[in-house]
């Protein structure tokens, strides 16, 4: 049975309000900033790595609370996670993590964090993102 759409928006204020993942790291071995001009949403992505996985991350900034709980919900997903398990993270999967419907401007304040996670990754592969799904 699915939460209710209620259920998740109380949630997501819960994320926005207190989330575990916000701060700082030191020497990040994948660090990216980016914002949503559209409505002024900044997300820095940190990630620690440690034998090719998440051994840690948080993120910082400030916009909306869609943005900031999707940010929550995405470092939390990434945690423990191997860098070919992440790499192909797609919209789909933060957009089941958040569990409600949203609006076209809604749908870019939520895939923010996964866009600059995704950026900070591939920088850090070396590689370029080839229109990866965010």
């Amino acid at each position: 049975m699915k939460m209710s759409e209620e259920m998740y928006t109380e949630i997501i204020l819960d994320y926005y309000k207190n989330p575990k993942n916000f701060g700082n790291l030191d020497n990040p071995e994948i660090k990216f900033k980016d914002l949503n001009p559209s409505c002024g949403d900044v997300v820095e992505i940190q990630v620690k790595l440690e034998k090719n996985k998440v051994h840690d991350v948080k993120f910082n900034g400030k916009g909306c609370a869609i943005s900031l709980a999707s940010a929550e919900l995405l470092t939390e997903h990434l945690k423990g996670k191997n860098i070919d398990e992440i790499k192909n993270l797609n919209k789909e999967e933060i957009l089941e993590l958040l569990g409600i419907n949203l609006s076209e401007i809604r749908l870019k304040c939520a895939l923010l964090p996964l866009k600059v996670f995704k950026v900070g990754l591939y920088n850090y592969l070396g590689e370029k993102d080839e229109g990866q799904n965010y």
